[in-house]
């Protein structure tokens, strides 16, 4: 027995294989790029690429995977590092701590991928990235808005075809506007709950449950297209 048996017993060695072999980038690792990147790992995932220029906060604790008393002020980005080599310490990981915008683009080189997972906040970001990813031939995924929810009703379909997503409405634009096609989302149809505002402030809000389980469903949909 090995530390992947499970998997190689439900899918066949040769599909194990192919995850094992499969090169990965996950930008943005809070709630929902975490629990992507635990999920991937734990599959056997061989190679990442993961990006996030934050450290982690006390806030965090309510949703994210590396966020404990211990982590607080550290890198997310190379606690994951740790984190993954301890999953499964065959894996090659490159840790980098920036955010991604206009002036650092040039780092995103994905050539060589099997899957790029876009689950940063910021639209110009996520922008780059699938840009990026569509320069280099390599398939993406972008997370859709998951503040505000406490249902996690998720749904995997083409960009085009999302709503009742704000982000997915402004993606779906921004997105139409520089001729991007065939770019896979995850988002919910789920009207989200009225933001919480103070000193006119709006306040991020959310919950352990919701941001997890679009992590998880994003491992899911790159797992299943690497196995074929």
């Amino acid at each position: 027995m090995n530390r992947f048996s499970r998997t190689e017993n439900l899918i066949g060695i040769e599909k194990a294989k192919k995850i094992y072999g499969a090169k990965v980038a996950v930008i943005g690792l809070g709630g929902v790029g975490g629990y992507a990147v635990e999920a991937l790992a734990r599959a056997g995932v061989g190679e990442f690429l993961l990006i996030d220029g934050d450290v982690v906060d006390e806030s965090n604790i309510n949703r994210q995977i590396i966020a404990l008393d211990d982590t607080v002020g550290a890198s997310k980005a190379q606690t994951f590092k740790a984190r993954i080599e301890k999953i499964n310490p065959n894996a090659r990981v490159v840790a980098k701590d920036i955010f991604i915008g206009a002036d650092n683009k040039d780092v995103l080189d994905f050539s060589g991928f099997n899957y790029v997972v876009d689950a940063v906040d910021n639209v110009t970001a996520k922008i780059i990235i699938i840009e990026a990813a569509k320069k280099a031939g390599v398939s993406v995924i972008s997370a859709m808005g998951a503040g505000n929810r406490v249902r996690a009703n998720f749904t995997v379909a083409d960009i085009k075809k999302t709503s009742g997503c704000p982000l997915a409405r402004i993606m779906r634009h921004e997105l139409k506007s520089r001729g991007i096609e065939d770019v896979k989302a995850v988002f919910s149809k789920d009207e989200a709950m009225d933001a919480v505002f103070e000193e006119g402030k709006r306040l991020t809000a959310s919950i352990s449950f919701v941001p997890s389980q679009m992590g998880l469903k994003i491992a899911e949909e790159v797992i299943n297209d690497i196995i074929g």
